[in-house]
């Protein structure tokens, strides 16, 4: 049987429900072959017993044959029909006429081959037709009239045969007959019922699934449109930003007032609130391209909580609001930069919306989880609280509970998705409860390890032991050239600019070969970076150590970019950030 599809645009469920039905009529033709079969061996067993003329057996049979062979044929044709769903009624009524026939057949043939005189052989026949209108209810029963002719035409001229034969027992098989074609047509009018009822459930819900999918990929469009708005208004937006925090970096190498060095701190403050920002974004886009991946080592829990908590002190300080950190001496298997970022999250959420009371921040051991047993870490606060309808709410992106006025200082609504996310990556189940008005609790779920012993530490190497180097800057952005050369410069480097690969291939020929490329992602006339990076080394003839810049926050552009191999920065980029990665890669081959 073809299952229902929802009805199209264009079609009512009424015609959808109708051409099932015919689907269900026309659906095989096997038990009009076996009530053939049955007629010949009926009209063979009564020619044997000399109760029938041979040309009689021969007429019905012949009639029979000719009547199942033009129902076949016009199965065949119905099943071949591209429109027979739209011409639904037309079918059902050739099947019904069909069933007219064939019960004519059945009905009149039945009264013509009766034995005379022979009671058992008789009731051989009305068993055997009263049979066949049973057998025909599970398929002339998905449209009540086809099933309400046949059986009608079957029985009736039985009955009147019947009564013909004027006595008591034939008087009360017509009795019968007229009690029991009125109960075996009402149970065929309850099936066409039930069917009906259940088609049309069929078809609503498959209704609501198409429409449950429609608004589906409405979603996902309307989604991957939000992503590609946010990775280009993204990207054109951190091009200005990455030159201003450039340009202020190479303004602190010169010696101002003291009151412009305040404005340069103002100035810088405004661009590192940006870049935060911006970063969250970033995130974001990094967990959406599948580029952060967990390494699990065995993780401390105390001094990386020490850290947080060391970190968001002086914020909690300035809001009356009291965060303590609960000693511990536990580890936990995790990735230490994942698991910090999930925390610091939840710790300066909460301190964030706590506006009195305390933070409690700490960890225990949970039984029963995991192969070595669990570490449940959590963070407690006295916050407003979480209603229950809005638990699932606080983890979309951008949806922030406490914040109508999209006030800068409480962020994007972007750190709890990006917690959900990591939490997700590294396998850890994350817990929330809440009471409205009394606080919220979050759990983060992890193994149990052996705290690791403490490294000895390394004395660290300075920026300024990097060597003096040429760098070659290549952007397609005016303003960003001159703000790197300009910070480049101010750290004692030589430095040539570049607006692309053809401009810094040719610049080859006029300078040192470069210490260190510099390059931007997603260059002008769809250049791209990372190509001009291996034209460039193939030009010089090495691999020179390279950077790239980017500000594309796009899945699938993070990702290419990444496949390159060279460190990758994110626009809009601090100077110290930079300086760190700049000084790394000249250092290294010195160092070799």
């Amino acid at each position: 049987m073809t299952h229902p599809q929802a009805p199209g645009a264009g079609s009512s469920l009424r015609d959808a429900v109708g051409a099932e039905q015919a689907r269900l009529l026309y659906g095989s033709g096997f038990s009009m072959f076996a009530t053939l079969v049955a007629a010949a061996g009926l009209a063979v067993l009564f020619v044997y017993l000399g109760v029938l003329k041979v040309w009689i057996a021969a007429t019905w049979l012949l009639i029979s044959a000719a009547h199942i062979s033009v129902r076949l044929v016009m199965i065949g044709i119905f099943r071949g029909s591209p429109d027979r769903d739209q011409h639904w009624r037309a079918w059902v009524n050739r099947f019904t006429i069909g069933a007219a026939v064939g019960g004519i057949t059945w009905g009149i043939g039945g009264a013509v081959i009766m034995p005379q005189g022979r009671f058992d052989l008789q009731m051989l026949v009305v068993v055997l037709i009263t049979s066949i209108i049973y057998g025909t209810l599970s398929s002339f029963g998905a449209w009540y009239p086809a099933f309400m002719v046949f059986a009608t035409a079957s029985i009736v001229p039985l009955a009147l045969w019947s009564l013909g034969q004027h006595d008591a027992v034939h008087y009360a098989f017509t009795f019968l007959c007229a009690i029991w074609l009125p109960a075996v047509l009402l149970l065929a009018r309850r099936q066409e019922a039930g069917l009906v009822r259940s088609l049309n459930l069929q078809f609503e819900n498959a209704a609501l699934a198409q429409d449950l999918l429609a608004q589906k990929t409405i979603a996902e469009v309307a989604n991957v449109a939000k992503s590609r708005f946010l990775a280009s208004a993204s990207h054109d937006l951190r091009q200005p930003v990455h030159a201003l925090g450039m340009l202020v970096g190479a303004l602190r190498s010169h010696k101002l007032p003291a009151r412009s060095v305040s404005l340069i701190d103002q100035i810088d403050g405004s661009v590192g609130a940006l870049d935060s920002l911006f970063t969250s974004l970033l995130d974001i886009s990094k967990l959406d391209a599948g580029v952060v991946r967990g390494r699990a080592e065995a993780v401390s829990v105390h001094p990386l909580l020490e850290r947080i908590r060391r970190d968001l002190e002086g914020e909690a300080s300035a809001k009356g609001v009291v965060l303590t950190l609960a000693p511990t001496n536990l580890a936990v298997v995790s990735d230490p930069v994942l698991l910090e970022r999930i925390l610091r999250n939840l710790i300066g959420n909460a301190v964030r919306y706590t506006e009195q009371g305390h933070v409690l921040v700490g960890c225990r051991r949970r039984a029963g989880w995991g192969a070595s047993g669990g570490v449940s870490l959590e963070v407690w606060d006295t916050g407003p609280g979480i209603a229950a309808d809005q638990r699932e709410a606080i983890f979309e992106e951008f949806y922030q509970l406490a914040n109508p006025d999209r006030d800068r200082s409480k962020g994007l609504g972007l750190g709890l998705p990006i917690v959900r996310r990591l939490t997700e990556i590294l396998d850890h189940p994350l817990e929330l409860e809440s009471r409205p008005g009394h606080g919220t609790v979050f759990r983060v779920l992890a193994p149990r390890a052996v705290a690791p012993q403490a490294a000895e530490a390394t004395p660290a190497v300075g920026v300024a032991d990097a060597r003096s180097a040429v760098i070659l800057a290549i952007d397609d952005e005016q303003a960003i050239r001159v703000a790197m050369t300009e910070l480049l410069k101010s750290w004692g480097h030589q430095v040539v600019a570049a607006g692309g690969g053809d401009e810094a291939i040719a610049a080859l020929a006029h300078m040192p070969s470069p210490d260190l490329i510099v390059c931007d992602y997603r260059l002008r006339g769809g250049e791209n970076g990372l190509d001009v990076i291996r034209r460039l080394q193939t030009a010089i003839g090495t691999k020179v150590p390279a950077i790239v810049v980017t500000g594309d926050t796009a899945p699938e552009n993070i990702r290419d970019a990444l496949t390159g191999g060279h460190p990758l920065l994110h626009k809009p980029l601090s100077h110290a950030r930079l300086r760190a990665a700049v000084s790394s890669l000249i250092r290294r081959p010195a160092e070799a």
